[in-house]
């Protein structure tokens, strides 16, 4: 049987849609966090000198979307086959779509121009991007409440931790988009990302 670890800081950010890959498919890993302080230390010890890193069995594999696509594949939270992993990875790429547009906001450095920059994604960005979603979602989810084929896939995991941090800046968001919000009502529902959720350590990102 093989055995994982993930590598990251003490937040969610890149590494906590593995996280509720692993808690879904209820698989033991060894959850390694470092503190920013504690970083430099390790940085010479992952392939590009980054994180998330998940080691499987004592080899290392770097960045977020291979490991997440990774992890999914092997614990069959991909889609059942070629097409549906196909619908699911549309759909991740229209995640990433919306947060291409978001990430600038993170590292603006000017508080006034930050906050302008936050009111026009939630105004004129973001709803284009959830419209979309909401069109994969009535295409690929057979009337169902989950993104592809009315089951649990990455692609609501992420979608999930990701809406986690924009609803952090803006509670009402999702208002009018009410598939999505039902979504990630019905993520919470899973008992084991329930008890996660419950359980871990609070961050802003």
């Amino acid at each position: 049987m093989s055995t994982y670890k993930l590598y990251y800081f003490n937040t969610r950010g890149r590494a906590e849609v593995a996280r509720l890959i692993f808690i879904a498919a209820d698989q033991k890993f060894e959850d390694i966090r470092y503190e920013h302080s504690e970083w430099a230390s390790h940085k010479n010890e992952m392939p590009l000198e980054q994180m998330p890193v998940l080691e499987v069995d004592g080899v290392k594999l770097p960045q977020s979307g291979a490991i997440a696509r990774f992890l999914a594949k092997q614990f069959h939270l991909a889609g059942k086959d070629n097409f549906e992993q196909a619908k699911v990875d549309a759909v991740v790429d229209t995640i990433a779509d919306a947060m291409a547009q978001f990430l600038p906001i993170r590292f603006e450095k000017d508080e006034t121009k930050q906050l302008e920059m936050v009111k026009n994604f939630f105004a004129n960005e973001l709803p284009k991007h959830l419209q979309n979603l909401e069109v994969l979602a009535k295409q690929f989810g057979n009337g169902g409440s989950f993104f592809v084929g009315n089951n649990l896939t990455w692609a609501d995991l992420l979608f999930y931790e990701v809406t986690e941090t924009l609803l952090g800046l803006n509670k009402n968001a999702l208002d009018n988009h009410q598939w999505l919000k039902q979504n990630r009502v019905e993520v919470e529902k899973q008992p084991r990302i329930a008890e996660y959720l419950k359980n871990r350590p609070k961050s802003q990102f």
